[in-house]
């Protein structure tokens, strides 16, 4: 595994990582939105999964991608609110996104230290490589 290798793995990280983190800031932006399209129907909390990249029998992997960005079926809260106009009718109960800010929030610092971690990575590669021309130089 050569410098421009380890280049391309940890760059796929920062672009997963950063995908995962746009996702978690629209979860927590829709933490309250109770209408989808016009519809009455709460938002759904969305999830990023994430797959290596060309993993072979025995290989490490090639880095990793952005498999798919899932809609989480947990069901959300339901608040007693008959004045709410997104309320039912029937009931006066309001249906509110099963989006809880605090596992949001853990999931943006997960997110975030792997991008940190990824990024002290490839400073490291630079620093091996501006070392190799130095050596090359003298």
């Amino acid at each position: 595994m050569g410098l421009f290798s380890s280049m391309r793995i940890s760059g796929s990280a920062l672009t997963a990582q950063r995908l995962r983190m746009d996702v978690i800031a629209g979860n927590i932006a829709n933490a309250d939105t109770t209408r989808v399209n016009g519809q009455r129907q709460p938002y759904q909390r969305q999830q990023v999964v994430f797959s290596p990249l060309n993993q072979g029998a025995g290989s490490a992997g090639d880095g990793l991608q952005v498999a798919a960005i899932v809609k989480d079926q947990q069901p959300g809260r339901q608040v007693y609110d008959p004045a709410n106009p997104d309320s039912d009718p029937n009931t006066g109960l309001v249906a509110y996104p099963n989006v809880d800010t605090t596992t949001e929030m853990t999931d943006m610092l997960s997110a975030n230290r792997a991008y940190e971690a990824n990024v002290t990575v490839l400073n490291s590669i630079k620093q091996m490589a501006q070392r190799s021309i130095d050596l090359g130089r003298a």
